[in-house]
């Protein structure tokens, strides 16, 4: 069934395509794909990031914040990179070319996310206390993508590669996936003292 993505902020639009067209931001970027094409570039798939900061609090309300909106590269017939455009004081702005594998997971999740029976509004969220990426399907159609909680029966799906113990690409309740989330971040200390003081990478 077709997502119902809403619109992005046109200054947010704005800004990534000017940075697409600009020669020293795109050969600045970190990602060898992008610098490396040949042929035009576009905006593509336009999702609004969440950011979960406190896993440690998954006993009482899920609070997220917005972070911006993400927009897959398209070079040709394929995502390159991905874009983000992020709201200062001053408006939205460009914020960072990034690439790896979350852009191709972006891609694999959205096509999975069509095939399902149920409509959803498609969101991206991030958890950096797990390393975390998830396409987030967002029961309600109407928000502008900037607002709103995680519902239980939202579904989350965490992209490749997703932490120990968390399938990828498994469309999981948010009721469901949670608990293990929080679980998953008490057995992190195991791992030694420095897992949870390095700083968490850019979804």
């Amino acid at each position: 069934m077709p997502l119902h993505v809403p619109p992005a902020p046109a200054p947010a639009l704005r800004s990534v395509l000017t940075a697409l067209g600009s020669p020293t931001a795109v050969r600045e970027a970190p990602t060898s794909a992008l610098r490396d094409h040949q042929g035009p570039l576009s905006p593509d798939h336009p999702l609004p990031v969440h950011v979960w900061d406190d896993v440690s609090r998954a006993g009482g309300p899920l609070r997220t914040r917005p972070a911006g909106w993400r927009f897959l590269v398209r070079g040709g017939e394929r995502a390159v990179a991905a874009a983000e455009a992020r709201l200062t004081a001053d408006g939205w702005t460009f914020s960072h070319f990034c690439g790896g594998p979350y852009v191709n997971a972006t891609e694999q999740a959205l096509h999975q996310a069509e095939l399902l029976t149920t409509p959803y509004q498609p969101r991206l969220l991030s958890v950096p206390e797990l390393y975390m990426l998830t396409l987030w399907l967002h029961h309600d159609l109407t928000s502008d993508g900037a607002d709103g909680t995680p519902a239980p029966g939202d579904l989350l799906l965490p992209l490749a590669p997703a932490p120990p113990g968390i399938a990828a690409h498994r469309p999981q309740r948010v009721a469901d996936l949670l608990p293990r989330l929080a679980l998953r971040l008490t057995a992190t200390p195991l791992l030694g003292p420095t897992a949870r003081s390095a700083p968490a990478p850019a979804p």
